[in-house]
């Protein structure tokens, strides 16, 4: 099973490693910095360079056993099993999702209801909330997530067994997307004071970091689903 560094330290921009299997689409590695697309978040994106060789990772997805297949570019070449290389991860694209995805936690505080779906992107993301009663506004929103961005609290993770995250369902807001159980324990995400819920993808260090979070649009989805849809100030 590969050793999953995105999930160590989201912030390794680089790192060397060894082609465990190569596969139509591309190639699995013993040590990964490249987040595999889930849980609404894309897939990351870099490069791999070996002696005699480069290729473009053009997605990074899930794989049977716990991998991650590094998707290469179809004319691509591909280095051998065995072989060394360097991966260099597409750092601007993923700090991009890193801010957008912890500003999507950030909403689900502000935001009361039941969250029923979201995609993380660099442009704009979303978050879609069953809601009963009032709809709030664009500019409301807008603000008081901002208010808590400015809190600048310290964004970490905690780990707890599969029974105390079946014992506190309140840890597991999205409604559509269950965290990865069986393997004894599951990864929360911590904004001090903000929010705290099961969630695997990457984040940045500090609220701060975000950044300013606008909302610019609300869209109707059903006859109580709302999609909250934000980019980056």
């Amino acid at each position: 099973m590969v050793e999953e560094l995105f999930r160590q330290d989201a912030y390794i921009k680089e790192t060397d490693a060894t082609v465990t299997a190569v596969e139509e689409r591309g190639v699995r590695l013993d040590r990964s910095i490249f987040y595999p697309t889930g849980g609404g978040q894309p897939g990351d994106t870099g490069l791999l360079r070996w002696d005699g060789g480069e290729a473009r990772i053009v997605d990074s997805v899930k794989a049977d056993g716990g991998d991650v297949l590094h998707v290469l570019a179809p004319d691509a070449p591909r280095p051998d099993v065995g072989t060394k290389v360097h991966a260099i991860l597409d750092w601007e694209r993923r700090h991009l999702h890193m801010r957008m995805h912890t500003a999507l936690h950030v909403i689900s505080a502000v935001i009361k209801g039941n969250v029923t779906g979201g995609q993380v992107g660099a442009d704009k993301s979303r978050l879609d909330f069953n809601l009963e009663g009032e709809v709030p506004t664009k500019e409301w929103v807008t603000e008081e997530v901002n208010k808590l961005i400015a809190l600048d609290r310290p964004v970490t993770q905690q780990w707890v067994t599969d029974e105390e995250l079946t014992s506190r369902p309140e840890l597991v807001k999205t409604m559509s997307v269950r965290p990865p159980m069986g393997a004894g324990r599951v990864r929360l995400l911590s904004i001090e004071g903000v929010d705290l819920q099961a969630c695997g993808g990457t984040h940045v260090a500090r609220s701060s970091e975000i950044g300013r979070v606008e909302c610019i649009k609300i869209e109707n989805k059903g006859k109580m689903n709302r999609r909250f849809i934000i980019a980056l100030a």
